[in-house]
């Protein structure tokens, strides 16, 4: 089910393909509506004309150990450019921590391809995590929550070996993560910075913090202290 088919052209400055212009094609992962109207969607060619449903199913064979949380307390345009990210590095899933309606506009639907969970607070969060079974078997229960913020008493990411399963969580722009939830951390990591200014994009921070998982659990680069 993997490659692109023939395409009819496009111009250059168009994203994506046109309409399918090949042999029949065998498979029920095929959108009827993208094979005759094109597919300009943001998504990999290999999964050019492909049904939604189809690549969240393809996703859900190789999504990787981590969560991403975010707080939601004051509709933060950030909360999508994580989201996003989310997407990018194929996490498990997203929660959404507070207010259940999220500023979407900067996830550019990547959202659809992914799980979205909704929990009130961070008492809910911490309790949902508690309550998950380990991918490792047995009687193995919980995923630690992880917080990143630059925070006194927070350990640099750069040296602390995050660990295959755990939910990254991550606060709003400005006031960083409620006190309520760093109390819910298992640690709170910072990036380390080195100019003048206080702290970084929330949205940036995530994407640094993500790939640093990426480094430790894909490319196996372990962090020294």
């Amino acid at each position: 089910m993997s490659g692109i088919p023939d395409a009819s052209d496009s111009t250059p400055s168009e994203v994506g393909v046109g309409p399918y212009a090949g042999p029949p094609l065998g498979g029920d992962h095929w959108d009827p509506e993208l094979l005759a109207q094109g597919d300009r969607r943001n998504v990999e060619d290999r999964y050019r004309y492909w049904r939604l449903d189809a690549i969240v199913a393809d996703l859900d064979t190789r999504r990787h150990d981590f969560h991403v949380a975010i707080e939601n307390w004051g509709h933060d345009f950030n909360i999508g450019s994580v989201v996003r990210t989310a997407n990018a590095f194929n996490a498990k899933a997203f929660h959404i921590v507070g207010k259940r309606r999220w500023n979407r506009r900067g996830a550019m639907v990547t959202d659809r391809y992914q799980h979205e969970l909704h929990h009130a607070d961070a008492g809910a969060l911490a309790e949902w995590a508690a309550g998950q079974a380990r991918d490792g078997g047995g009687d193995e229960h919980g995923i630690p929550l992880i917080g990143i913020d630059n925070v006194p008493g927070s350990v640099a990411i750069e040296t602390y070996d995050l660990p295959r399963e755990c939910v990254l969580v991550f606060g709003q722009e400005g006031p960083g993560l409620s006190p309520e939830m760093l109390a819910v951390c298992r640690v709170v990591l910072h990036i380390e910075q080195f100019g003048s200014t206080r702290s970084i994009n929330a949205g940036a921070a995530a994407a640094i913090a993500m790939h640093s998982w990426i480094r430790r659990h894909v490319h196996g680069q372990v962090p020294r202290g």
